[in-house]
């Protein structure tokens, strides 16, 4: 690769050559590789984001994390469950999906599946008032994340609007998002098809409740 290129040299990218693919690889992967750095600047855009609640999106997000992390969850819950209302902002009316997207090549299958299925899990908790069906997520019985997403929504993501609770703070969250978005991407060994890990361990949360 000629070291001195800055740009590349086609117009359309069927006349690109080897020299030119491997150029714009080496910025890519450059670029892909600080992902995790924009996305924690993005989190915190979050607290000017549409609203309403008692809280800001970001204090939800933060909340629901803490949970996870007090409730003794590993890395790729922990994480999830901060970014999971990430989509807020730029996909509204998808942001469940938004956010899988995001940490889909990043984390386990089990956690990608629930976060792109929490809002039709959250469904529960308000749609009856909203002329909807509450019941919408039982369409995914028999699905081998069903509960473990029960649990997501029942004790990190409904409850965490409360402005009384001692949330960690943002930065507290940084080395764990920087930890998940450098691993090497869409790897069966972080993916685990199909395995299921516990939202909770006891044991753990006994170690950091008060931290």
């Amino acid at each position: 690769m000629n070291s001195q290129m800055t740009i590349a040299k086609f117009t359309k990218m069927v006349d690109g050559d080897k020299e030119d693919y491997e150029f714009l690889e080496a910025l890519e992967t450059d670029y892909a590789s600080k992902v995790g750095e924009r996305l924690f600047k993005a989190l915190s855009e979050l607290d000017s984001s549409l609203s309403g609640y008692q809280v800001t999106r970001l204090e939800h997000s933060v909340q629901s994390a803490t949970r996870a992390y007090r409730d003794g969850a590993d890395v790729d819950w922990i994480v999830s469950a901060l970014l999971h209302d990430i989509g807020d902002m730029y996909a509204p009316y998808n942001h469940d999906q938004y956010a899988a997207v995001i940490l889909a090549p990043y984390v386990r299958e089990q956690c990608r599946w629930v976060i792109e299925k929490h809002g039709i899990f959250q469904r529960k908790y308000y749609a009856e008032h909203t002329n909807a069906d509450p019941d919408s997520r039982e369409r995914f019985l028999g699905e081998p994340f069903y509960d473990d997403a029960v649990y997501f929504c029942e004790m990190w993501d409904q409850t965490s609007f409360d402005p009384e609770y001692d949330s960690l703070p943002l930065e507290f969250f940084k080395p764990m998002v920087m930890e998940v978005f450098t691993r090497k991407v869409n790897q069966a060994e972080v993916q685990l098809p199909g395995v299921r890990v516990a939202l909770a361990d006891s044991s753990i949360a006994a170690q950091r409740f008060n931290r």
